[in-house]
């Protein structure tokens, strides 16, 4: 394996509370000998887990940024019983320019685990997180949303763990982080998962994690946002790494497996007849795609082939052959879920 190229700012054996940024080297036309700024939080105080929290994974989701920066802001080492370990912009490069991917090298950071220590900006920057970060942590969250081509409620996504052990730690997670949703995959994970994702680096270190998608659209949802940053805090205190903090009662959590995702076959003005948590049936017609350009030409049908209920739904009006316009998914099998 090779040695991360990238050096921290922040000692991560460090008691107390410590801020600066990972250093991603990269030379350009503006800056022979230049660095990509990432930044990067380490709290530490008295012993218990080790908890990895990014954000920013992809540039254009915004509130597990805000989320994970008010953690940074707001928590002290006092507050805390072990180490917690923030990246509020993971794709730093992305997250500043408002894009999936990043403008350096157009690369899609939860597409590119393990990533490349010798590799673009955004492979070093995987390299890093699944080589140096994750071998630190017993647990980790990675916060997304729908970007700003889709939109997401509050959703958990969770496998269903490789042993007893391990399923009852997600199931406790998913409690405590107490979401509208709880997506269970009913495959992959694992410590020989090749998912090239934040959950497989995650995954393939025997780090205890989950994933979740808040909002979307291109903006910023306060009920969503709250909902994140409550969930985080519920997290820590469930782990005994925020012991001074009081729950208030749990909302619930519907579990879920996704069906499938449906797609535009034709380009032209997406106008949706479904929304967020509407029931589906097979065949129904969920949409229309319009071509105002040939006002004549009659607008083209989508239709679902899957039952269930809408979890996501595409942000954009316009849109091209291949666009996802909605997913859809469905109460959890019991038989498939574990409890």
């Amino acid at each position: 394996m090779k040695t991360t190229l990238i050096t921290s700012e922040v000692g991560f054996e460090a008691t107390g509370k410590h801020a600066g940024y990972l250093r991603v080297p990269h030379s350009a036309h503006r800056s022979a000998y230049g660095w990509i700024p990432v930044p990067v939080v380490s709290i530490q105080n008295g012993s218990g887990p080790t908890l990895v929290i990014m954000a920013g994974n992809h540039g254009d989701e915004y509130e597990g940024q805000i989320a994970v920066s008010n953690l940074a802001r707001d928590l002290e080492a006092q507050d805390i019983r072990g180490r917690l370990i923030l990246l509020p912009t993971a794709n730093a490069p992305a997250a500043q320019a408002g894009l999936r991917t990043s403008p350096v090298d157009d690369g899609n950071l939860n597409r590119l685990f393990p990533g490349d220590a010798l590799g673009s900006p955004s492979e070093m920057i995987a390299h890093y997180i699944e080589t140096v970060l994750m071998p630190l942590a017993d647990y980790s969250i990675d916060l997304h949303s729908g970007g700003s081509s889709l939109f997401y409620p509050s959703t958990l996504l969770r496998g269903q763990g490789y042993s007893p052990e391990e399923s009852n730690a997600l199931q406790r997670q998913q409690e405590a982080f107490d979401l509208s949703y709880a997506w269970v995959f009913t495959s992959g994970g694992g410590r020989d998962s090749t998912a090239r994702t934040a959950m497989g680096a995650a995954n393939r270190n025997g780090v205890i994690n989950v994933m979740a998608e808040f909002g979307g659209s291109g903006g910023v949802t306060p009920e969503i946002l709250h909902r994140t940053e409550r969930g985080l805090r519920r997290v820590l205190h469930s782990l005994g790494m925020l012991p001074d903090y009081v729950p208030d009662p749990p909302h619930g959590t519907r579990e879920v497996n996704t069906q499938g995702s449906i797609y535009a076959y034709h380009a032209g003005l997406f106008e949706p007849s479904k929304s967020i948590g509407d029931a589906v049936a097979v065949n129904e017609v969920l949409g229309l795609i319009h071509h105002p350009g040939t006002p004549l030409q009659a607008p083209e049908q989508i239709n679902s082939p899957y039952a269930g209920f809408v979890l996501c739904k595409r942000a954009m009006a316009q849109v091209v052959r291949g666009d996802a316009v909605f997913q859809i998914a469905a109460d959890a099998q019991a038989d498939k879920v574990p409890q």
